[in-house]
């Protein structure tokens, strides 16, 4: 290169000096000299512009290998800044050597550092690059990093709502019905009647309950409550349940509004009881209805249970009223006024407590039912008239159940066990 620059700058020379010499009508002597001296003194200029740019070259040189050799010995949490560009420079981890650079915001004040990209795949000369953009962006008022973390926050947020709308996409029947007893069940019903529905879902939702919402087909719904027509009372609250929640899953958003709620049309009406079974016998739908001689024989025959389950089940039959509100009378609701004894239930305890415009529910209280809660008033020092050591502190409506199953004719548990029967049949 050097060689044709200087071949051609002799040429021009030459063409030059023949050219003033013809017009000059000087000699041929003069021409040749002429030249020489032009060759010469390109020749000084060229070994000072050679010697000039191969000093800078060597100096930038020597002080790039000074650089890489300084990374390379850089410990996990040491950094060197780059004299030439202010805030430039090189940390080192446990694993990679990153370029940043550090400044204090134009906004607030307080320092920050942006990170341009990871040495040595980012050679020093791009940094550089990318350092003056930033620092131009700085005195333009704008915080680089507070901008790029807002842009992370925001690519960030847009992931999740596609994730979410993936997992939308693939709602399952069981991750709906759990949904759907966590967000509306345990905060519109009683933790019992909660409880009940959650068991049905986890026992009877089978395989079913990993098929997808949004692909559940009429077949699949209809297959699903076949398998259970053996037991249609318990199948009928499978169906309705499920068709509760598939509505909250279309309410809230989650089931698209293309989705047909399948459990409102198919078997409508067609799942209704059989009657009862005992001991394998199935006995139909057939009410009884006990004569006044055998009401009259039951209420003597009481005593025959425990003394807590046989006031329990006079005041059954003297009040009218439900066992989850006999269970947890308490003595601060009995009042004595005028015209005899009064039992005020709070309306927390009635079934009616999620109706605004409910009352309490007051029962008077006469005969047998009145002297059995004067008779525990003074038996009993707790706040219940029917105590128990369980963790609920009042007996639990189970126990009655039990009690009374125990003695009917049909019952076969503990044989072993001898205890007196019903005297009325359980026809």
């Amino acid at each position: 290169m050097i060689c044709l620059v200087k071949l051609f700058y002799c040429r021009f020379a030459a063409l030059v000096s023949t050219c003033l010499n013809k017009s000059l009508h000087l000699p041929v002597w003069r021409s040749f000299y002429s030249c020489r001296i032009a060759e010469l003194r390109y020749n000084r200029f060229l070994t000072t512009w050679l010697r000039r740019k191969l000093r800078r070259g060597y100096a930038a040189r020597g002080k790039n290998a000074i650089r890489r050799r300084a990374a390379k010995l850089l410990t996990a949490g040491q950094h060197f800044t780059i004299d030439e560009c202010p805030g430039l420079r090189l940390k080192a981890t446990a694993t990679t050597r990153s370029l940043v650079y550090r400044y204090k915001s134009p906004v607030d004040g307080k320092m920050r550092q942006a990170k341009i990209g990871d040495w040595p795949a980012m050679s020093v000369s791009a940094a550089i690059a990318e350092w003056e953009k930033l620092r131009a962006a700085r005195g333009g008022g704008i915080d680089a990093a507070a901008e790029k973390k807002k842009a992370l926050a925001a690519t960030r947020a847009a992931a999740l709502e596609r994730r979410q709308m993936k997992e939308a996409s693939k709602l399952t029947v069981k991750r709906l019905c759990l949904d759907y007893h966590a967000g509306r069940m345990v905060h519109s019903r009683q933790k019992k009647g909660a409880d009940e529905v959650l068991r049905i879902f986890n026992t009877m939702l089978g395989e079913f309950g990993d098929e997808e919402v949004a692909s559940t087909t009429r077949a699949q719904a209809f297959g699903l409550l076949e398998s259970y027509l053996h037991i249609p009372v318990q199948c009928g609250k499978l169906r309705a349940e499920l068709g509760a929640a598939w509505d909250y899953g279309l309410d809230s958003g989650k089931v698209p509004e293309t989705v047909p709620n399948w459990w409102r049309l198919i078997m409508r009406g067609k799942l209704k009881s059989k009657g009862r079974v005992v001991n394998g016998v199935l006995s139909g739908t057939k009410k009884r209805v006990l004569t006044q001689v055998e009401i009259g024989e039951l209420i003597r025959w009481l005593p025959n249970f425990t003394r807590p389950v046989e006031d329990a089940l006079t005041l059954y039959l003297w009040t009218c009223a439900r066992g989850a509100e006999i269970l947890v009378m308490e003595r601060t609701e009995i009042s004595e006024e005028a015209d005899g004894l009064w039992w005020t239930v709070p309306k927390a305890k009635t079934k009616n407590a999620r109706h605004d415009g409910a009352t309490d529910l007051r029962v008077p209280l006469f005969g047998r039912a009145a002297d059995i809660v004067r008779r525990r008033l003074k038996s009993e020092s707790g706040k219940y008239l029917f105590p128990s050591r369980g963790a609920a502190g009042y007996m639990q409506q189970k126990v009655l159940g039990v009690a009374v199953w125990t003695r009917r004719t049909t019952c076969t548990s503990r044989p072993e066990f001898t205890r007196s029967r019903f005297p009325a049949g359980d026809g």
